[in-house]
């Protein structure tokens, strides 16, 4: 079964499972007391779950609940049934309560129990799965971001044909992703699908607050004053990228044995690690499921009516990027006709599809855009394996707009001010991410766990989209082939070949 299948059929099980629990399973603080009034005094009745293993005993007669058993004055005097539950239900998740009884005349009996709701109960098994599955994707992003940007930056080498082909293509490649970004950021805005959205996250803590995001605070992050200690933290990512590029680029003013040596090396290390990012990602399914048995379980169903509005909002801005801005550019620089263009890119662009992978799908689209495109080898074959690396247009679009809509979740909770300055941050970043995301399936939800750290947001933001992750990957990567095939048919333009499309 095709991965992205079962990913579909994770995101319905959690969800069925998770109206489950919010319609059959009580969400009032548990603790396997049931009491009933009799005399005048509240009288245990029942007992099961951890109540069963504490020294309570039916017939016993509650004076009071505690939170502190050293603190009389944190007592809640329990005159009826009502009370009792109502004290129950005030104490947070996790919090021991101390039930006092009137068993004996000389002393009390102090009684430990755990009043965490019993849903809260049954949802704990797949939260510690989801947290197992945020852990390893976390743990992607330091190697993957590093070892990507340096074989990018590292794979241009010296000569004047090649100088000249990498300034056009890293303009192009820029300018369309910058392009792509705008537009999302654009349309998140004008739809704002983010505000006011019950998403069911945690909240943002006060020490998770971004620290100075003027253009100047930025400029004095970047620079790492110890790299090391940098790549140990994911939320000093700028960091990171600015020291990737200025090593990739100083790998290639390296003479041999030593520079090509660094590139092999770094080569090796980011193939290793496309392996393992494909590893993790194969377990998707599973960390769909339960994050949505989590988020469904605990909030409902109404966690779909702002992602559905996130969705559409990715969708559009897609389509727009794929229908308008790229079209423009290819028939203002080739005078091209882009549909001829985009029917004989079409096995390049199913593959892309299908596959949800840049890498996987550059094979074909090498050849596609050869024998299909008319596209030199000399230039397909420097422009479209960069391309596969580091001109990501839809995934810097998703990334863009789903940090802007989880943004905007907590701005409007007023726990987040997001103001223009982290905007024009968000851009930025969505740029450099973009280079840095590996062509594999969902390895745009990995880069903008780059961005959110960059912004102090807490991360299960970005595992929330996992649940609707899968068919925008899909969409995203065939604007991100498309993009590359359109460079490819500027880039042989502007060299002087001539373009025969055949679709």
């Amino acid at each position: 079964m095709k991965l992205h299948t079962q990913v579909l059929l994770a995101m319905g099980l959690g969800a069925v499972i998770g109206v489950g629990l919010q319609v059959l399973v009580p969400a009032d603080s548990y603790t396997g007391v049931r009491v009933v009034e009799r005399g005048g005094q509240v009288v245990v009745d029942g007992l099961a779950g951890p109540a069963q293993k504490s020294k309570l005993r039916i017939g016993d007669v509650l004076v009071a609940v505690s939170t502190d058993r050293t603190d009389p004055a944190a007592s809640t005097p329990v005159g009826d049934a009502a009370a009792f539950n109502q004290a129950v239900q005030r104490a947070d998740n996790g919090t021991v309560l101390w039930l006092r009884t009137g068993r004996d005349t000389d002393a009390a009996v102090n009684v430990e129990l755990h009043p965490t709701s019993l849903r809260a109960r049954i949802i704990d098994p797949f939260d510690f799965v989801g947290d197992l599955f945020l852990a390893l994707l976390k743990m992607l992003i330091v190697p993957l971001v590093l070892t990507s940007i340096i074989v990018g930056v590292a794979g241009l080498r010296s000569g004047d044909e090649l100088r000249r082909l990498s300034l056009k293509t890293f303009a192009y490649y820029t300018a369309s992703s910058l392009v792509a970004i705008v537009v999302g950021q654009l349309l998140v805005n004008l739809i704002s699908p983010g505000d006011g959205a019950t998403l069911g996250l945690p909240p943002l803590q006060a020490d998770e607050v971004a620290p100075d995001a003027s253009f100047i605070g930025v400029i004095k992050r970047m620079i790492p004053t110890n790299i090391f200690s940098s790549l140990g933290d994911n939320g000093a990512m700028l960091q990171i990228i600015f020291f990737a590029l200025l090593f990739g680029f100083f790998i290639t003013k390296t003479k041999a044995p030593h520079g090509p040596r660094m590139a092999d090396f770094f080569e090796s290390a980011l193939e290793v690690m496309m392996n393992l990012a494909q590893w993790v990602l194969t377990l998707i399914p599973y960390g769909v499921f339960c994050l949505l048995v989590k988020v469904v379980g605990t909030t409902g169903v109404g966690i779909f009516l702002p992602l559905a509005l996130f969705m559409l909002t990715v969708v559009l801005a897609l389509v727009v990027h794929a229908a308008i801005a790229l079209p423009a550019a290819l028939f203002v620089f080739t005078k091209t006709s882009p549909l001829a263009w985009a029917k004989a890119m079409g096995p390049a662009l199913l593959t892309a599809f299908s596959t949800s992978s840049s890498s996987m799908t550059l094979p074909v689209t090498l050849e596609t855009v050869q024998e299909r495109g008319g596209v030199s080898k000399k230039v397909s074959s420097f422009t479209l394996p960069l391309g596969a690396t580091i001109n990501m247009d839809g995934t810097a679009l998703y990334e863009c707009i789903g940090v802007i809509f989880l943004a905007q979740y907590y701005a409007s909770a007023g726990a987040f001010d997001f103001s223009f300055d982290k905007q024009v941050l968000v851009v930025g970043m969505a740029l450099l991410a973009s280079v840095g995301a590996a062509g594999i399936p969902s390895a745009g939800l990995v880069m903008m766990l780059t961005i959110l750290s960059a912004l102090k947001l807490p991360l299960e933001g970005a595992a929330l989209l996992l649940a609707v992750d899968r068919p925008l990957d899909m969409l995203r990567t065939t604007v991100n082939v498309w993009s590359d095939s359109c460079a490819a048919a500027v880039i042989a333009h502007s060299e002087g070949e001539t373009l025969t499309p055949a679709g």
